[in-house]
């Protein structure tokens, strides 16, 4: 007899899927009115915090996949939020930089950001929040060593 699944209710895929719509729909919210998506918010969201980033790097700490990220910096290139230059040694390379424009952005939805991760941290308390993140963490392939 082959081993039976554990119920949905207590799956980990699905609890996952619905965590991650409980913490995305405050995000949502917040974004509405700026004209960006998710993923552009990551992506600002990651160059804000490191500076400027060869698209290798920025689709790895943004997780996007490599092909989706360059999808999205066209359309943040045109929309001003960005800016690409090629490396002078390497051609292939490319960098991406925030702009003023995109830092603006980052900038006025900083407190409003911090009030929703102060809302999850409210939910779980300071000790689970900070356990579930080592929790998914581990479960995270690109931090296993």
């Amino acid at each position: 007899m082959p081993p039976r699944l554990p119920s949905t209710s207590r799956s980990l895929p699905i609890a996952l899927i619905r965590a991650r719509e409980g913490v995305m729909a405050p995000i949502r919210d917040m974004l509405a009115d700026t004209g960006i998506t998710e993923q552009q918010w990551r992506v600002l969201r990651v160059l804000s915090e490191y500076g400027p980033l060869d698209t290798s790097t920025l689709a790895d700490r943004a997780s996007l996949l490599f092909p989706s990220l360059t999808r999205i910096a066209t359309t943040m290139r045109e929309k001003g939020l960005i800016t690409q230059t090629r490396d002078s040694d390497d051609r292939r390379r490319q960098f991406i930089q925030i702009t003023d424009a995109g830092q603006k952005i980052i900038d006025d939805h900083t407190a409003q950001a911090a009030r929703i991760v102060a809302g999850f941290r409210e939910t779980l308390g300071d000790a689970q929040y900070e356990t579930l993140l080592d929790l998914l963490a581990r479960l995270d392939p690109g931090a296993r060593g």
